[in-house]
């Protein structure tokens, strides 16, 4: 499968669904995962192409596995 940009869009709009359903700011979030909040911001707008590790830290700070994170 080829990803495009409306995956990264997707992605990227569930990724901040899933951060505002657990009531965390972008802040709060980078702070958990050890992540540059400019970064987030970019994955969250669709605009980066994450890496695999990423997805895993961004899925571990809100509580859920790779494969809830990834299912938009």
């Amino acid at each position: 499968m080829q990803i495009n940009n409306e995956h990264l869009k997707c992605l990227g709009k569930h990724i901040k669904t899933l951060r505002k359903g657990k009531k965390l700011t972008l802040s709060a979030l980078c702070y958990k995962n050890g992540m540059e909040p400019s970064t987030l911001s970019r994955i969250e707008a669709g605009l980066v192409d994450p890496k695999y590790l990423t997805l895993l830290k961004i899925a571990e700070s809100l509580d859920t596995n790779l494969s809830k994170l990834l299912d938009f």
